[in-house]
């Protein structure tokens, strides 16, 4: 009796891509500018989404949507610097993120009242990298204490955002870390990648960022 392979991944990304589609006509439908924050555990995206909370959350109306492997420590880490909810997807194990659960928590976010969406992924630099959540762009956050081989070691993730953020630069003085050869990686892999350098803890660098934002909010485009 012949064989009959059923490509099971296949299917789930082909599913996943029609809740992206939904996911992106939803957004659009409400002019929202939707990002995809992405990094290894640790790189401090937290952290930046906290500081940029405090700073930019009213003035561009800005709704988050955070996944994490078993906790929702870091919606309760958001929660506090905003008066809108924040929307916690606990994944039970999963590495990532998909489509259908963000789709999902858009119900529960005033989409009328939102201009800029964060989609904090869970912090793993492989399996995100693959699927589509209907953002406007994917921005992979890193860090000075991960080393300047990051982008050649997860080439799929630097090759599938659109921008970078090396964090934690205050810790310069104190690591081993080339700047310029890790951005040489990264555009090795990703010649259009545009990076931020910030140091979320310390708040230097990120009025780059912050302006960032501000003009794509504005201007209603992610390049």
């Amino acid at each position: 009796m012949p064989v009959r392979r059923i490509d099971v991944r296949e299917r789930v990304m082909a599913r996943n891509d029609e809740f992206a589609v939904s996911v992106r006509e939803r957004l659009a439908d409400h002019s929202i500018m939707a990002f995809n924050l992405v990094s290894s555990p640790g790189s401090g995206k937290t952290l930046l989404l906290e500081r940029t909370l405090e700073t930019l959350g009213e003035e561009l109306d800005i709704a988050v949507v955070t996944g994490d492997v078993q906790t929702q420590n870091d919606a309760d880490r958001l929660a506090r610097h905003t008066t809108r909810l924040v929307q916690a997807v606990v994944t039970g194990g999963a590495c990532h993120l998909d489509a259908r659960q963000v789709l999902d928590a858009l119900d529960a976010i005033d989409l009328d009242r939102t201009r800029l969406l964060f989609i904090e992924n869970v912090g793993n630099l492989v399996c995100p990298a693959s699927w589509d959540l209907g953002e406007a762009a994917k921005i992979v956050v890193f860090s000075v204490t991960e080393g300047e081989d990051k982008p050649l070691k997860y080439p799929k993730m630097f090759e599938q955002a659109r921008y970078a953020v090396l964090n934690k630069t205050d810790l310069l003085p104190y690591v081993p870390f080339d700047v310029a050869l890790a951005e040489s990686n990264a555009k090795t892999i990703n010649p259009a990648l545009e990076f931020f350098l910030t140091s979320a803890l310390t708040e230097d660098g990120l009025e780059p960022w912050f302006t960032f934002l501000r003009e794509r909010v504005v201007h209603g485009a992610a390049v």
